[in-house]
């Protein structure tokens, strides 16, 4: 049995944190003895952990700035600050911080993993929480492995470290059937409106996602006669200003913040188009579940987007990633007769490609062959 930890800085409410919280739940624990460490013990994913999975929790507030704090230090004095056990495998689920802290095993016994997760697309921004491009380079050439969550994740990071170790792509783990399964559920805390378009995304309230364009175009769209509710499910720091801008515009009872639910697929699976508005992405979970609940896409082309909705706009429509663009692919997604049927039908089609088992199955296979 291969003794793994997957070390992750908390386990909040973003993407990666519950991809790994899929994938943790669903290894074969006869196979595999696994382990989650934080370096901060913080986050709602948490609570999902199964009780086969040894979880250690870090410090009990994550205060801002941690990263360039634990600069001060070596990677080798952080490893030894942080892991207390020998492990087979060492996993860094997220870039950064715990790359770093990884890299600084002396064990040479234990294998490496490093998972990337986004486009960071210069040398400058991969290496923001190593002391330097030199030290970020030496810390990512430690790891035995390198996984990357989408083929253009694996480009931008080839672009930025031309490593000699192996860099390989799997896709994140979705607990499809789960989700099938609370799509179904009733939502009791509002009632759509069926007689126009309902449309839905998945995030946290940061720049990154986007949603300061979706609200202009939800206005424009509104002006030009394509009437339709935009309901927005995550949180963050960006809400108190997209508010604002909702009032002044006269928009708040056609554009709603609900924030975070533990049940998101239930809204997705309800509405008629999801939205990735995002201006950078790894490989989008929210995507992911869209489809395996059979709702239509519009996504921005930000990394993964080619690889979930294909290259021609075969399971959904890719748009170019500026506003105008977006625009101009919701507009044809909600005025062109019988589109959002056509791709009802092939998001389900394409979400059957995304299942747990075949996800997992291929995490598997690369640990015990590392």
């Amino acid at each position: 049995m291969k003794k793994v930890l997957f070390l992750i800085p908390n386990l909040a409410h973003g993407g990666a944190e519950k991809v790994l919280v899929n994938l943790v739940n669903n290894l074969d624990k006869t196979k595999f003895d696994v382990t989650v460490q934080t370096l901060f013990d913080v986050g709602v994913n948490r609570k999902y952990l199964n009780s086969d999975v040894k979880y250690i929790g870090g410090y009990k507030k994550m205060p801002r700035g941690n990263s360039h704090i634990m600069k001060l230090f070596s990677p080798e004095r952080l490893y030894t600050h942080f892991i207390k056990e020998d492990y087979d495998i060492i996993v860094s689920y997220l870039e950064g911080p715990t790359a770093r802290i990884a890299s600084g095993c002396t064990n040479k016994k234990t294998k490496l993993v490093s998972w990337i997760h986004i486009e960071q697309h210069t040398k400058k921004i991969a290496s923001g929480s190593f002391r330097s491009y030199k030290e970020a380079f030496e810390c990512y050439s430690k790891f035995n492995k390198t996984i990357c969550v989408s083929n253009t994740v694996k480009e931008d990071f080839q672009s930025i470290f031309n490593l000699k170790n192996s860099v390989d792509v799997l896709y994140n783990t979705n607990e499809s059937e789960k989700i099938i399964s609370k799509s179904h559920e009733k939502i009791n805390d509002l009632v759509m409106d069926y007689d126009i378009t309902n449309i839905v995304s998945v995030a946290k309230l940061v720049s990154s996602k986007g949603y300061d364009r979706l609200m202009r175009i939800h206005k424009e769209l509104l002006e030009q006669g394509v009437k339709n509710h935009i309901y927005i499910l995550g949180i963050g720091e960006e809400k108190e200003k997209y508010e604002k801008y909702l009032k002044e515009n006269g928009l708040e009872n056609s554009f709603s913040f609900l924030g975070y639910r533990d049940n998101p697929y239930k809204y997705v699976k309800n509405a008629d188009l999801y939205v990735c508005s995002s201006r950078r992405e790894g490989f989008s979970t929210a995507v992911t579940e869209a489809l395996i609940v059979g709702t239509p896409v519009v996504s921005t082309n930000c990394s993964g987007a080619y690889e979930l909705l294909g290259y021609n706009d075969e399971y959904g429509i890719v748009t170019k990633n500026d506003e105008e663009s977006l625009y101009e692919g919701i507009y044809k997604m909600l005025t062109e007769k019988d589109l959002l049927d056509y791709y009802k039908a092939k998001a389900q089609e394409r979400g059957k490609e995304f299942t747990t088992k075949k996800t997992v199955l291929a995490v598997e296979n690369m640990l015990l062959n590392l």
